[in-house]
């Protein structure tokens, strides 16, 4: 029998994880190492590609130009529907990656600035922030080169976290999943905290940009997106929404794509409080 004093509670998002010696948590990507919560990922990368800036999807940041994506894996949600179930709802012995550190990551960045219009680094592809502590590192790295940092997440995070993070990200696309607790309670998340997120990086001088994924049946009512774009506008109606239109994936793979006239739809529903909104994936 351990003792109690082994058990450690992460603190990085609501979710609070109550860990033993030596255990996961829920993202597979923290672990208690001697009573201490740490980044299990920290440093392992699964995903790295020069993207468009426009594919993150951030429309209104450097547009035209490309950034180094990096991923590792873990995530703190269970969306039926994730997009890159692969590294994201998976753990370390179920996904092959290669170890890097943030110097060498902020170098490479670097290289790739004169050779191939890189701007910086964005943290993607899994949820970045369940290894905000790499996020964090990483970012001085590039800042220290005169680059930028680009952070597309959940946003399912405690403040302390956004905080810190905060004044070394120049940009972030945030996930708004739905438009109330009852639609997070579906995807295991914290809807709250989200909006914290997008309040708390807008103050900060970060350039946001919102996402939200149309789900047939979920969250494809006028009266949802009215909802979220009701909230982006109360931050800032300059915040720019993408409206995406939802595609069969993970454990969601017998339902139907959203109809293209729906996200269109909806997207008008969200010009009345916001100035910029974009369709996505139609």
């Amino acid at each position: 029998m351990g003792s109690m004093e082994s058990v450690a509670v992460c603190e990085t998002c609501p979710r609070h994880c109550r860990l033993a010696e030596g255990a996961l948590g829920y993202c597979h990507a923290r672990r208690n190492v001697n009573g201490r919560v740490v980044a299990a990922n920290y440093g392992k990368i699964t995903s790295l590609a020069l993207d468009p800036i426009e594919k993150k999807p951030i429309a209104f940041f450097h547009p035209g130009a490309n950034v180094l994506s990096v991923g590792s894996f873990g995530c703190n949600l269970r969306c039926p529907f994730c997009q890159n179930d692969s590294i994201s709802q998976v753990g370390e012995g179920e996904v092959s990656f290669q170890k890097a550190t943030p110097s060498e990551l902020a170098s490479l960045a670097l290289r790739l600035k004169d050779e191939r219009g890189n701007i910086g680094l964005a943290y993607t592809y899994n949820e970045p922030l369940v290894g905000w502590e790499f996020v964090r590192d990483c970012a001085k790295e590039v800042h220290d080169r005169g680059m930028l940092n680009i952070l597309v997440s959940n946003g399912c995070v405690e403040s302390d976290v956004v905080k810190e993070l905060a004044p070394l990200l120049d940009a972030a696309n945030i996930d708004l999943k739905g438009p109330s607790q009852k639609y997070y309670d579906w995807v295991g998340g914290d809807f709250d905290a989200v909006c914290s997120t997008i309040t708390t990086l807008n103050q900060a001088g970060c350039h946001v940009e919102v996402t939200v994924l149309i789900v047939p049946g979920r969250n494809d009512e006028e009266g949802d997106v009215d909802a979220i774009a009701a909230f982006v506008a109360s931050v800032s109606p300059d915040i720019p929404l993408h409206v995406t239109r939802f595609f069969p994936r993970f454990r969601m793979t017998d339902a139907s794509p959203t109809p293209v006239s729906t996200v269109r739809r909806l997207a008008e529903v969200a010009r009345r409080r916001l100035v910029h909104v974009l369709t996505g994936n139609c």
